[in-house]
């Protein structure tokens, strides 16, 4: 390392690449169940798309401006960062396809065998011809490319098949008496239908069953697409592009934030390509032509693969009945002390609730919701939204309220990325039901998870609310661990409701008296709780720091740790992907151990522990402590004042911490080493011992009642 700023931080993308080769060793790992394998095979790959569409992206834009950015990262320049991104993600493909073969090899000892279009056998012939007929062939956009002038446009999100004829002899030729005449070569290209299954069962034949792509189904019938042509050869390989998705917004005051979205969604589908992977197989004029045409070049990142790509489809690979295939799906459990029975209101006007998704219901949300649309008390709902299932039950409720004539105001962030579409389409249905939409603040994201409820209740306003972690989204609560505190503490719900004023008019700054909220707090808070522990370990009080996020890549927050481990606070980082700062050197991070856990669930949950002489801060957040977290959107950090819910979030930190299964450690190598387990010690699987965690809570109070 040659910087003082390289010898402090490790750089966030190579640190984000660590992360996904982590995703990667779980698709490696054999005590993982094989077709959890394929799945976290199309994780892996459908990171790395998200990844290239949006970082990748913009390291090249500032590669190409001529800046070396060495400043914003971290002292690596971007050209280099591009050449350094390029390497490892060859080598992480050569890995997967490695992996892939596999556990196709351990599903063929399991009867589930995966074809192509060479090794149909006779009773599948006829299926798969009758298939293409019947619905692909309806469905392909093919096209001639030799004579267009312009080549067409590559959709980024869409795999293609690079086809070569080589056409025959012609006649003239021949009666010229030409030795070896030039043989004509026409390309063409195949777009892969998206609203088809990308995975086709094909018909089982004794205990086996069989899988075929669609790509060979394709490849299967090109004499049925190319039958008007002479051609004495054909070749199809698959190619893919990644375009840039930043989104450009114009300044014309006479559009709606809507309608300039809108339409920066649909400009993306002719972003810059950052990436194009190949066939590794195609011919070499193949792939000239190809590159030649589409204006690629060879400083822009050109991959090659195998056979396939667009590999996240393994995400849906079908079950097939084989259910001892996969892990299984433990029922989720009751929280103690709620019921789907009676009013959830009033339960929560006792006393506050914590919902720990996907190990507890995450149904008691939308319950919450249900609740407030039909109870003639409940006046207003206030809700911020960014990310939302597709057929979301939350809008569902919401729409309920409005229509019971409920004022229900909705904070809806219209760029909340790869879901714009998604959430226009949500709010110009809640436009239509006359819920009253703010579609946030200028240059700021809105990511907080917040929502408050007002209830009339003896002549007087009474709130009731909930703060999460995670997205109110109750497909993803199904697969992201994230906490959801249910509330009528009227203290941080009034805090809550200051937030809504905040977006309504948004040039006066509130002050908040229990809420930690970016952009204007949240760091300078977050460093007077640092110097607290910093304060204590000097005075030789107890000192620690335990945090639980997503991502860590800030570098001045990263700084203020390392001052903190210097004055002797012992701090513990459960951090799942990007973390940046490195651990263990002496003199700088010694007293700092980090931790990432990759399992079954996706880990999601913010939870942050302060010692504060053995009188434990605890909050849960919606941020990470990432630039774009701290000074950058709109983000709210909640304090937890009742002692039951801070034990359970201190315990359940401790659970992850100890886990000695799916614990990797983070290290200036990137190395992605296992917690080994120590000799007699039992296995301990955190996200398992979480939900032993909440079942044997939930069992203990079911006996205390008998």
């Amino acid at each position: 390392m040659n910087t003082e700023t390289n010898y402090r931080y490790i750089d966030r993308d190579k640190s984000w690449l660590s992360f996904n080769a982590r995703v990667l060793q779980e698709a490696a790992d054999e005590s993982v169940p094989l077709l959890d394998r394929l799945r976290f095979l199309g994780i892996f790959s459908n990171n790395l798309d998200e990844f290239f569409r949006v970082r990748f992206a913009a390291i090249r834009r500032l590669s190409l401006s001529g800046e070396t950015g060495e400043k914003i990262l971290g002292g690596i320049t971007a050209q280099q960062l591009v050449k350094d991104i390029t390497a490892i993600v060859i080598q992480q493909q050569s890995e997967s396809l490695r992996i892939l073969s596999i556990i196709e090899k351990q599903l063929e000892k399991e009867n589930i065998l995966i074809v192509n279009e060479n090794e149909l056998c006779q009773e599948h012939q006829d299926f798969v011809h009758d298939l293409f007929i019947e619905k692909v062939s309806p469905e392909l956009v093919t096209i001639i490319l030799n004579d267009l002038a312009e080549f067409p446009l590559l959709k980024d999100t869409a795999g293609y098949l690079a086809i070569k004829l080589v056409m025959k002899t012609n006649e003239k030729s021949k009666v010229l008496g030409l030795v070896k005449p030039k043989k004509e070569v026409r390309y063409a290209i195949i777009e892969i239908p998206k609203n088809i299954n990308r995975i086709v069962v094909l018909p089982t034949i004794g205990e086996k069953k069989y899988i075929m792509l669609l790509d060979d189904v394709i490849r299967y019938n090109l004499t049925n697409i190319f039958n008007i042509f002479d051609y004495e050869s054909i070749s199809a390989h698959m190619i893919k592009i990644t375009r840039d998705a930043q989104l450009d917004i114009d300044s014309d005051m006479r559009k709606s934030m809507m309608q300039k979205i809108a339409t920066s969604v649909k400009e993306r589908r002719i972003g810059e390509p950052v990436r194009f992977i190949y066939d590794e197989t195609i011919e070499k004029d193949t792939l000239a032509f190809f590159l030649n045409r589409m204006k690629i070049e060879s400083t822009d990142s050109i991959i090659p693969g195998g056979r396939y790509h667009n590999r996240r489809d393994y995400m849906d690979f079908p079950n097939l009945g084989r259910f001892d295939l996969l892990y299984h799906q433990k029922k989720p459990l009751e929280v103690v002390g709620l019921s789907f029975e009676g009013s959830i209101l009033q339960r929560i006007a006792q006393k506050d609730f914590l919902i720990f998704a996907p190990y507890q219901s995450y149904s008691y949300v939308i319950k919450f919701l249900r609740e407030a649309a039909l109870d003639p008390k409940v006046t207003t709902i206030k809700i911020t939204l960014y990310r939302l299932a597709k057929n979301s039950q939350i809008i569902s409720s919401l729409v309920n309220a409005a229509k019971n004539g409920k004022r229900v105001v909705v904070q809806i962030e219209l760029q909340a990325r790869f879901d714009e579409a998604n959430n226009i389409s949500y709010a110009e249905q809640m436009q239509q039901e006359g819920i009253e939409l703010i579609f946030g603040i200028k240059g700021l994201k809105v990511h907080s998870k917040i929502c408050v409820i007002e209830r009339l209740e003896d002549n007087k306003i009474k709130r009731y609310g909930f703060i999460s972690t995670g997205n109110f989204n109750e497909s993803t609560a199904k697969v992201y661990t994230d906490v959801t505190l249910l509330t009528s503490h009227q203290r941080i719900l009034k805090d809550v409701t200051k937030i809504f004023d905040f977006f309504d008019i948004n040039y006066r700054l509130h002050r908040y008296k229990h809420l930690i909220v970016s952009p204007h707090y949240s760091r300078s808070k977050f460093y007077k709780l640092i110097d607290r522990e910093i304060h204590n370990a000097q005075a030789e009080r107890p000192a620690y720091i335990n945090l639980k996020m997503n991502s860590l890549s800030d570098f001045a927050m990263i700084d203020k740790l390392y001052d903190a481990s210097n004055a002797g606070v012992k701090i513990k980082l459960q951090i799942r992907g990007i973390c940046s700062l490195i651990p263990g050197i002496k003199g700088m991070s010694e007293n700092i151990e980090a931790i990432s856990i990759v399992d079954n669930f996706l880990e999601h949950t913010r939870v942050f522990i302060f010692c504060n002489d053995d009188n434990p801060d605890v909050f849960i957040s919606s941020a990470d402590f990432m630039t774009r977290n701290l000074d950058g959107r709109v983000e709210v950090t909640c304090p937890i004042y009742q002692e039951d819910i801070k034990k359970q979030l201190i315990d359940t930190f401790e659970v992850g911490w100890k886990g000695n299964v799916k614990a990797r450690f983070h290290s200036e190598k990137l190395d992605n080493k296992y917690r080994i387990r120590k000799e007699n010690e039992p296995v301990f699987r955190a996200q398992q011992e979480t939900y032993n965690y909440y079942k044997n809570q939930q069992e203990t109070t079911n006996e205390n009642m008998f």
